[in-house]
């Protein structure tokens, strides 16, 4: 289908007048325990155009007979001079491409107010090829998603009778083919505020032996019922919706204890780093400086090394000018969302969002870089502004150009469409990038390039002692950094899981906002705790484990969500596992960078203030 022929937005929200046509338009269709894996809705051999006048009265008297339908009101405000004809695309916006979608007109007639009992579509003879493709969808467990103006609905496709759990399709077994949709849908005002569509079970159709011809009447019916909903919170029934599973109960009491737990142990860890701080400083401070040189020992001993920069200082800056970067573009969208200004129900708008936010913040992360990088003495720093600007685009580009490939492999409506595609390569291009530059530009003329370190740096390097006890061993202090974080968001981790890979609507942006808050406030005190174990112990080589610590719980998550794909969902197949892993990989990289800047800022704070309040030669 050409641009030119791709049909307009349905708007919501208008008011409609008597009579007035109801447009349903279908998007897509797919195995429900694998939410990724979704095909265009006329992939399956549906009706692409309406039944004729008399066809429909022809077969509306067999349904009287059957005592079945409800006579000729059905068709009585039908407009037959203008069919309307299925498979013709809809306009989409960027985040309904980048979700899958795929809208598409369908041939249902529908008119704003008027009931319809019973109605042909189509009647249809399917043959070998067309049974085998709904046998197997149903076999699948494919839904359909449907939509009147921006309220979705979904349905599925058919049933299986006496079919062993195990084993599948035996002898005795039936597969029947629903084909009758029923549309129920809520006026308040003249507004369709509420829509949903259900199968009759008494019209199924038997279609075990795809090898018979098999004759198949699609029908609908449409009720209309004055519903109390305000338009604006249309979208508050689906978190109840009987097709959705029911797992989005109320969690405050979970989120509550987890936020208790965790402040608990953050007062402890303080509490003692202060007391043990306030000794080491009366101990440093109060002696004279013969004693000094005998009792000198801990994190003191190295403050001509602490400050001593890093090796591969252009990584680490393009690195904690990037998770600064991800962590304010972040903070901005989870403001918006909660505010309002960002709209969370508009299907595709929080992905849209938040690839527009992260390309208008991208100066954040050039900046940051840079500046980090010059006051660490770095020489080139166009290659930190290009390492920046590439740092996370270019894994996420090689993620989708696999899952990309796979899903145009398994001709998925997952897959990115040309158009979607180039208007994120332009976003990038004419947007991100030069961004990135500019922030590096504005850091090498303007930000201040002295790293202003409270003490000075030998020329000679420190010897790092060997011997340590396991507990002050580089592994185990990454897995407390990031076990402690991990655990603070553990709980509403899986309500995150379940909105991201299933078919829940997340609504809970404030609890959501409460969990990014606690766990970037927990990553810090908790690294800062792990940093000062490391210098008590003449370790001056922080910057990059006080980094890595804090981007630990990323690997948590990620670990974590190996757990929730094979014991807490039904996904399987290589399409829905490669977009799985492979965005969760991405996530979790995301997560890394973003708490490991945080980490580095918290840390570097503690030090320059320890090592500025002490006498030092």
């Amino acid at each position: 289908v050409t641009e030119a022929k791709k049909h307009k937005r349905i708007k919501a929200g208008r008011i409609h007048e008597a009579h007035e046509p109801v447009h349903i338009v279908v998007n897509k269709v797919g195995p429900f325990n694998n939410p990724t894996e979704t095909y265009r809705y006329y992939s399956l051999p549906f009706c692409k155009s309406h039944a004729t006048e008399d066809e429909e009265l022809e077969h509306m008297v067999n349904e009287v007979d059957d005592e079945e339908a409800g006579g000729a009101s059905s068709i009585e405000h039908a407009d037959h001079r203008m069919r309307k004809e299925g498979a013709e695309r809809h306009h989409q916006r960027l985040g309904e491409s980048i979700m899958g979608d795929r809208r598409e007109t369908s041939p249902y007639e529908i008119t704003f107010g008027d009931a319809v009992d019973w109605r042909l579509l189509c009647s249809v003879t399917l043959g070998e090829e067309e049974l085998t493709s709904f046998k197997d969808a149903i076999h699948q467990s494919f839904f359909f998603e449907m939509f009147v103006e921006d309220l979705p609905m979904w349905g599925y496709i058919g049933d299986i009778a006496d079919e062993d759990y195990i084993i599948g399709e035996v002898e005795g077994s039936k597969t029947f083919l629903f084909s009758h949709l029923h549309f129920r849908i809520g006026i308040n005002d003249g507004k369709i505020v509420s829509a949903s569509v259900s199968t009759d079970s008494k019209r199924k159709v038997d279609i075990t032996d795809v090898t018979k011809p098999t004759s198949v009447k699609f029908s609908y019916s449409v009720e209309f019922e004055e519903d109390d909903l305000p338009w604006r919170k249309r979208f508050s029934r689906y978190t109840d919706s009987g097709f959705v599973p029911r797992v989005f109960e109320i969690h405050w009491l979970s989120i509550i204890n987890a936020f208790v737990l965790v402040l608990l142990l953050t007062a402890f860890l303080i509490v003692i780093l202060m007391r043990v701080l306030k000794n080491d400083f009366a101990r440093y401070m109060d002696i004279d400086e013969e004693t000094m040189e005998e009792e000198e020992s801990g994190w003191k001993l190295i403050h001509g090394d602490v400050f001593r920069f890093p090796v591969h200082n252009t990584l680490f800056a393009s690195a904690i000018g990037t998770g600064t970067h991800l962590i304010t573009a972040t903070m901005i969208i989870l403001i918006l969302a909660l505010t309002g200004f960002l709209s969370t129900t508009v299907r595709g708008s929080l992905l849209s969002g938040s690839v527009v936010t992260y390309c208008l913040t991208s100066c954040v992360s050039g900046y940051v870089s840079t500046r980090l990088y010059l006051q660490m003495n770095g020489k080139n720093w166009v290659r930190c502004a290009l390492l920046t600007a590439s740092l996370f685009p270019v894994p996420v580009a090689i993620v989708f150009m696999w899952v990309n490939s796979v899903a145009l492999a398994k001709r998925s409506t997952s897959a990115l469409p040309f158009g979607t595609l180039f208007t994120i390569s332009c976003l990038y291009c004419l947007l991100c990038f030069p961004l990135t530059v500019f922030g590096a530009i504005a850091a090498k003329n303007y930000a201040k390039k002295d790293f202003d370190a409270p003490t000075r740096t030998t020329k000679v390097q420190r010897e790092i002692p060997s011997e340590i006890p396991f507990y002050h061993s580089r592994f185990f202090q990454m897995c407390v950094a990031g076990f402690l974080p991990f655990s603070a968001i553990y709980i509403e981790l899986h309500y995150i899981f379940a909105s991201m890979w299933g078919h829940q609507i997340y609504t809970l942006f404030g609890i959501l906002f409460f969990a990014f808050i606690l766990i970037v406030i927990v990553t810090g005190f908790n690294t800062v705790a792990l940093l000062y174990f490391q210098l008590a112990r003449e370790d001056h080589r922080w910057w990059w484990p006080v980094f890595i610590n804090g981007g630990m719980t990323g690997i948590f998550i990620y670990a974590y969500s190996f757990y929730f794909y094979f014991h807490r969902t039904g996904m399987s197949g290589i399409l829905q596992g490669s977009f799985y892993f492979g965005y969760m990989a991405i996530v979790s990289f995301a997560i890394f960078l973003m708490l490991g800047s945080v980490a580095f800022h918290f840390s570097l704070a503690f030090v320059r203030y320890i090592y500025g309040r002490i006498k030092c030669d």
